[in-house]
């Protein structure tokens, strides 16, 4: 018999260091195990923009399942019937996009948790998170395993984002820079001041509620700011832009002739 699988980002969590991690969105299993390898705290599979199916997604829980970094899936949506097929498959932390109130978010702790706390439906003889009922008692455990974070990447969640940090079974909330300064009006342009400001005080305030923070940093020079205003946890980096990034700079060594240059923004 197998035992209960713990969430290893929550574990991380509970530490108090800033965890950093990356965003996966090569579907190929074998990108997930090099980059579990390679000393993050926490990977994340990225359902909403990567060209996942929900194989892809287990392939890659499994292909992170034997090192020491805390997988987090984000889906594509809050559609309860999804977050149960990825709770089946074994997610155990979630970050759910576009998340602009609190009932919203309340909906979304209801379809990952088992009755009488939520509405997450049975199945534990097909589910790989229940070792296909190996795992002793997992129905009376497993929702003390769920860690849930929601994105709040709008006006209108930045608005509501006091409501929604305090609703019950909501474990942190992250923030989407990207799609908050399209929302603001700075669409592509992450680093203007009223979008840096918003992010600071977002928060700030999630931490004011007890809750992670966390947000998508790929500009270094800005990461320790952000923790001082109270992120717990940072994405420092995609998968997608190491490998491209890097082999334009290999590239670019051996080819001086050639003048161009590469954007590495976000």
């Amino acid at each position: 018999m197998s035992g209960m699988p713990r969430n290893k980002f929550r574990a991380g969590l509970e530490t108090g260091k800033t965890q950093f991690g990356v965003w996966l969105g090569i579907p190929d299993q074998s990108a997930a195990e090099i980059m579990a390898g390679a000393g993050f705290d926490w990977l994340l599979v990225d359902h909403e923009h990567g060209a996942f199916e929900l194989r892809d997604v287990m392939t890659h829980l499994q292909a992170m399942a034997a090192y020491d970094v805390a997988p987090i899936v984000r889906p594509v949506d809050g559609n309860p019937a999804l977050l149960k097929k990825l709770c089946d498959i074994g997610a155990q932390s979630f970050i759910v996009p576009m998340i602009d109130t609190a009932e919203q978010a309340a909906r979304v702790v209801s379809a990952v948790r088992y009755p009488p706390e939520g509405t997450r439906g049975m199945g534990t003889s097909l589910a790989r998170a229940a070792r296909w009922n190996a795992v002793p008692g997992y129905v009376g455990k497993a929702n003390d395993e769920m860690l849930v974070i929601v994105q709040a990447e709008t006006v209108t969640a930045i608005d509501n984002l006091e409501a929604i940090a305090n609703t019950p079974g909501i474990d942190g909330v992250f923030i989407g820079p990207s799609d908050l300064s399209a929302s603001m009006g700075y669409v592509g342009n992450v680093s203007h001041p009223d979008v840096v400001d918003t992010v600071s005080n977002a928060l700030r305030t999630i931490r004011a509620a007890d809750k992670y923070a966390g947000l998508l940093c790929l500009d270094e020079s800005m990461v320790a700011q952000f923790e001082a205003c109270g992120a717990n946890f940072v994405g420092v980096g995609v998968d997608t832009l190491l490998l491209g990034n890097a082999a334009r700079r290999l590239a670019a060594s051996f080819k001086s002739d050639d003048n161009s240059s590469a954007d590495a923004g976000y």
